[in-house]
């Protein structure tokens, strides 16, 4: 287990804030959720009422926040340098850490639906990516994606993922089992 220093965080780029949520910021996540629930329903799994709930997500952020310090996953929102503090572009989730022989994690995103197009994750992820490499000492991080999402499949190459294989019925999506296409990056 590695233990993260809090001072860390955050990081920015030309355009971009990416920083952990405080639990007291429930509220903008649950906004953030609400206002593309449709748009990111085809891309994730089933969600229960409850997600769209700030109280599960004041403990959901606290437990975000304890496992980035202890090196489990860096759970990173999205906002724009110049605009409104409580607008959430987007999010980028680095989950799984695993250490040992792999020292790997998985990669997962989503990008609010007005925001699509802009360039915004492709600079959040450049950025995001090379941070949680270094400061968790990774080897390789994994992002699989749907055939059909050829937006991510795009954005992934361009950022230097190499696609390493195929996986049948690899999630429950939207409440169906979707194919997926494996893909990481190597440091």
């Amino acid at each position: 287990m590695e233990y993260i220093k809090k001072d860390l965080l955050p990081i920015e780029t030309k355009r971009l804030i990416l920083r952990l949520l405080d639990p007291e910021e429930a509220n903008i996540m649950v906004s953030y959720l609400l206002e593309n629930r449709e748009h990111l329903r085809k891309w994730e799994p089933t969600r229960s009422e409850k997600y769209f709930n700030a109280d599960y997500w004041r403990q959901e952020l606290q437990n975000r926040e304890n496992a980035f310090y202890i090196g489990e996953a860096a759970n990173l929102v999205i906002f724009p340098k110049e605009a409104r503090k409580s607008l959430i572009l987007g999010v980028c989730n680095f989950t799984n850490v695993m250490y040992g022989a792999f020292r790997a994690c998985h990669l997962g995103y989503s990008i609010h639906k007005d925001y699509e197009g802009k360039g915004i994750m492709f600079e959040a992820l450049s950025a995001a990516t090379d941070f949680v490499s270094s400061v968790f000492n990774l080897h390789r991080i994994i992002a699989n994606y749907m055939p059909r999402n050829e937006r991510s499949g795009l954005l992934l190459k361009r950022l230097g993922f190499t696609v390493e294989g195929f996986a049948r019925d690899y999630l429950e999506i939207n409440g169906k089992w979707e194919d997926h296409i494996l893909t990481s990056k190597i440091f």
